[in-house]
């Protein structure tokens, strides 16, 4: 019997008419693992993942293969982006079997969990110096029948390997800025000078890394931190990761040029990568940035916003299934939409062939710049955009016409904590109040529906909420509502984030180890308690944990916060100097420890031109070590939760503006002009 029917996520959901006798993970599948004395086969995977989709065909809704399974096995089937903890804990363990790890991950258990042989895909027959699926089945069940002693010495030894690894404890370092310059000069070494980005294929668009360049840059005035920021940044948004008429970004590029990407869009890149651009837009005001920011929120709004204001996890690489094939374009399917000068015309600037780029169709990218194309087509390169344009906007709704990748509408805490950030910053340095509308909308689900009796949850879909949040969870959330306060100088999210920092401390960090653990106190005992600290595809928990109480301490003045997130970087300073591309999003956080943060107090009437001036001030300039804060004179309630708003009077009754840093203050200013002075 198959018991994945009632679960809530998308990809368990898509395994529920499997042959195979899915368990989802819980005491009733481990109990039975016990119960039977069977070896547990573990599936992990994804909705938007290709190559599991691909095992699920060829082996999970096979008759033969299921039922081999179900023999031998107690089968169960874990949601990766609900269950991050199992992830975490399993894909470690493939990892330090074989050397690698991906998804679909299949790892088999003892009945009490623990790990004794794993990989990654498994074909049907041998391919490719892969074993078959079934045979692997077949050796493993063998193993445990006949060689059971040699299995559990197996798990117990992985089992203590997973204990140490998670609680092995980093030397603890001084905080200098030489952790910022080795990090530096470590990544500018791998820099890609040709493509962008960094190392070779396959290319993931390193975010985090790119934010620390940028700060970097602010820092010392490097101007070769911006070139590779910069390079990155317009190779990426030109190739075919970029959604050229829908907008936003594709998982990762399969090879170096960024032009063929793996066709899933993830809530969390388009969360990361559009905050990227509009810091690039701050520091450059090039209109090229802006433009890429508003197409991937908007393309968020239109394919990945709930009713309800959440915001969905991902759309799938394939559709109908092929992968791609909602992205893929021929001459032919071109000429049929557009007038004979403008298809010529988009075909040339998107570099579309009859032999194509991709598997012989064409994935839309602009290797060549506007003034090239437009001298060999021999127009002016405003004829070009308008041509261009119009073409976009012509494909585009034909496109809509298509099939569309499957989506997973499951609504995650930490990804919608990411999104509400880059929707709260974008709506106040760009101005856009649909934005800022979009943010309140889903900061009020995610605190309603998400929080629903104190405790943060992890998931929702279909009216129901579940799982215990996690680190990233929390710390996400307080991002984002940290971000949302800024955004509109309502006091409630500033009271919501530190609600949430305090319980993500009581939760969280144990004081004992000077450490931040992904899963709280209250959660079910795993084989080891997961603590991740790099930062991978997306900021590990811990260093948004330790971003979010830097600054809390600089909005609330307790000094507590302070203490525990300057505990948690000494842990890691050797890590970050000499492994930097595994630590991004702290690097940023050590940054805005060392960097004597601005603390900018607005007060003045909220609806005044005046204040609006200032506001704008201290939003378009790429300021990363901040904190600011706004209310109107008088604000008992406002001054009373943020010192830095305490006796703060109007100068001349004009809005007014008070930056202090280092624990001195400047003159308050009432102009932009002499604001801008002081920011500078």
């Amino acid at each position: 019997m198959n018991r994945l029917q009632n679960e809530t996520s998308p990809y368990l959901l898509q395994h529920a008419a499997n042959p195979v006798d899915w368990y989802p993970w819980g005491d009733e599948a481990l109990a039975h693992a016990r119960t039977e004395d069977k070896p547990i086969l573990l599936s992990i995977g994804y909705s938007a993942c290709h190559w599991c989709h691909v095992m699920a065909h060829e082996s999970f809704e096979d008759p033969e293969t299921a039922a081999l399974m179900n023999k031998l096995f107690v089968n169960i089937k874990v949601d990766r982006e609900e269950r991050p903890d199992l992830d975490s804990i399993y894909m470690r363990a493939v990892q330090a079997m074989t050397g690698h790890g991906g998804w679909p991950m299949t790892v088999f258990l003892t009945p009490d969990g623990k790990p004794f042989y794993g990989g990654t895909y498994f074909p049907p027959e041998d391919r490719h110096g892969l074993p078959a699926f079934r045979r692997v089945l077949l050796s493993i069940a063998g193993a445990y029948r006949d060689r059971r002693d040699e299995v559990l010495r197996d798990g117990q030894r992985m089992a203590d390997m997973l204990q140490q690894d998670f609680a092995e404890d980093s030397r603890s370092g001084s905080l200098t800025p030489d952790i910022l310059d080795h990090a530096y000069h470590n990544i500018a070494g791998g820099f890609d000078a040709t493509f962008g980005g960094f190392g070779r294929a396959p290319k993931f668009p390193q975010t985090m890394t790119l934010e620390f360049l940028l700060r970097t840059h602010r820092r010392t005035s490097d101007p070769r931190a911006l070139e590779m920021v910069e390079k990155t940044l317009q190779k990426m948004a030109r190739g075919g990761i970029y959604d050229q008429l829908g907008g936003g970004f594709h998982r990762y590029s399969t090879d170096e040029r960024w032009l063929v990407p793996h066709f899933e869009k993830m809530l969390y890149d388009n969360a990361l990568l559009g905050r990227v651009y509009l810091h690039a837009y701050q520091v450059t005001n090039r209109p090229f940035y802006r433009r890429i920011v508003e197409e991937t929120l908007d393309y968020v709004l239109r394919e990945m916003t709930a009713p309800s204001g959440g915001f969905y996890s991902t759309q799938d690489a394939d559709s109908e299934g092929e992968e791609g094939k909602f992205f893929l374009w021929t001459p032919a399917e071109i000429e049929a939409v557009l007038p004979p000068d403008d298809a010529r015309l988009l075909m040339a600037a998107y570099d579309v062939t009859p032999g194509g780029n991709f598997e012989e169709r064409n994935i839309l990218n602009m290797p060549r710049d506007e003034d090239v194309v437009a001298y060999r087509e021999n127009v002016s390169v405003a004829q070009l955009r308008e041509a261009v344009a119009r073409g976009r906007k012509a494909l585009f709704d034909v496109r809509e016409q298509r099939v569309k990748p499957g989506r997973d509408d499951k609504i995650l805490t930490a990804w919608n904590g990411m999104m509400l950030t880059t929707f709260a910053e974008t709506a106040r340095v760009l101005d856009r109040a649909d934005y800022r509308e979009a943010a309140e909308r889903n900061a009020s689900f995610l605190l309603t529906t998400l929080r629903p009796q104190g405790r943060l949850l992890r998931t929702h879909k279909d009216g129901r909420s579940k799982l215990a949040g996690y680190l990233e969870d929390y710390a996400h959330l307080i991002d984002g509502l940290l971000h949302l306060y800024q955004a509109t100088f309502d006091l409630r999210w500033f009271q919501e984030a530190r609600a949430l920092s305090d319980e993500m401390v009581a939760f969280f960090w144990d004081e004992g180890t000077g450490q931040f653990y992904d899963t709280g106190r209250d959660h079910e005992s795993l084989i080891v308690r997961p603590r991740d600290v790099n930062d991978g595809a997306t900021p590990s928990g811990n260093s948004v944990a330790v971003d979010v109480l830097l600054r809390m301490a600089e909005f609330s003045g307790e000094p507590s916060y302070q203490r525990i997130a300057a505990h948690a970087l000494a842990a890691l300073a050797d890590d970050m100097a000499h492994h930097s591309g595994a630590f991004g999003h702290i690097l940023g956080a050590l940054d805005f420890h060392l960097g004597s943060p601005k603390e900018i107090a607005l007060i003045g009437p909220p609806d005044a031109p005046a204040l609006d001036a200032l506001v704008h001030t201290v939003f378009a300039r790429y300021l990363p070590n901040k904190v600011v804060a706004g209310a109107e004179p008088g604000d008992e309630a406002a001054a009373q939760q943020i010192p830095l708003l305490a006796d703060r009077p109007l100068i001349d009754d004009k809005p007014t503006a008070y930056v202090c840093a280092n624990y001195t203050c400047q003159q308050p200013v009432t102009t932009p002009e002499e604001l801008a002075e002081q920011l500078a």
